[in-house]
């Protein structure tokens, strides 16, 4: 079979599995891109996410045993999770679009499992399939392989679909045809870096994580910087701000995805932004389990729903950020539960 051939195959058992977009990069060091990942490494914009530092050198390309040995080609996938104007799962607080359903790591792995079975059992190749579970600057990956640009807020913009996409990769010996690389078409546009409510970009394509809103209510631990609580408003979970505002999704259709891996779970109805401070271990790992609102623990979404009710909450609430603020186990807890205590006070005094 020609690499011709054997691409077209690939990339139609991909788009068979549900992948709104596949495209092939030929393996070889992302020079350009690695500097500027050793930047902002070197920086420490990465804030507590060690493992973005671990392996570095490994990330300049698949080849090696870090990846694959005797790597030619990465098939980069791309999944369209857009639903429209869907309501947020937890009344009174905003969560981030790709994570209103069950959590996406699960579901794009199994069909790349797939893929890769495929490739293995008709072409003979080897294939290892990746979803955040390699040293790989995937986005990198997905411009070399024209399944879009990096946009200046950093995130991959198909044209015709937008950002909402989830990627995958499988990285394969197969010496697969190529496609062309997709070059920036932001042009003057910096509505994605003026919409973000923590001005986490230092600049066009360099985002401070340790500011940006995804980072600090997801993976930071402990208490946020008091000087980001406020312009963090209602945001629980995630933040969708520099993406709402990309003229790319203006014109994104909602996804093509109808299962139920993208649709809200039925777990979260009735389930308010107060009802997260009140919540034991048991209750919220029955909430979370397989959803990635699991991913900042009970202490972590506390945190979160606290320094929501400190920005939009009303006297209602002063009760549990009370109890909250008095009886939480977790420290951080505690102290933003206070804070809250005091902003909305001071909001609407008696």
């Amino acid at each position: 079979m020609t690499p011709e051939a054997a691409t077209a195959a690939v990339k139609a058992r991909a788009k068979g599995l549900g992948f709104h977009l596949a495209g092939v990069a030929s393996a070889g060091p992302l020079d350009e891109d690695w500097e500027r990942y050793r930047a902002f490494i070197a920086a420490g914009l990465h804030g507590s996410m060690g493992w973005l530092a671990a392996n570095a050198d490994a990330r300049r390309d698949v080849d090696g045993p870090a990846v694959l040995d005797g790597a030619r080609s990465v098939v980069v996938c791309a999944l369209a999770y857009h639903r429209g104007d869907e309501p947020s799962p937890v009344e009174g607080a905003a969560v981030a679009r790709y994570a209103r359903g069950r959590d996406y790591h699960n579901f794009v792995r199994r069909r790349l499992r797939r893929l890769a079975a495929w490739m293995r059992e008709s072409l003979g190749a080897q294939a290892r399939p990746m979803v955040d579970t390699a040293p790989v600057l995937e986005r990198a990956w997905a411009r070399r392989a024209g399944v879009g640009f990096v946009g200046k807020n950093g995130l991959v913009i198909a044209p015709g679909l937008g950002s909402w996409l989830l990627l995958g990769e499988v990285v394969t010996d197969l010496a697969l045809a190529p496609d062309a690389p997709m070059e920036e078409r932001c042009g003057a546009c910096t509505r994605c870096l003026d919409a973000c409510p923590t001005s986490a970009f230092v600049a066009p394509w360099v985002l401070d994580a340790r500011r940006c809103v995804s980072y600090l209510t997801i993976e930071h631990e402990g208490e946020v910087d008091p000087t980001l609580r406020e312009a963090m408003g209602d945001r629980l979970f995630g933040c969708d701000d520099c993406q709402a505002v990309c003229p790319y999704n203006r014109t994104a259709p909602p996804s093509l995805e109808s299962t139920r891996d993208f649709a809200p779970d039925p777990r979260w109805e009735g389930v308010s932004v107060s009802d997260l401070l009140e919540m034991d271990e048991a209750r919220y790992k029955a909430l979370t389990e397989g959803t990635p609102l699991a991913r900042p623990g009970r202490a972590g979404l506390a945190r979160n729903a606290a320094n929501v009710l400190g920005n939009v909450g009303r006297r209602v609430h002063l009760p549990v950020l009370s109890r909250a603020a008095e009886g939480d186990p977790d420290a951080a807890v505690r102290a933003t539960a206070s804070w809250a205590s005091r902003r909305v006070r001071s909001r609407e005094p008696r």
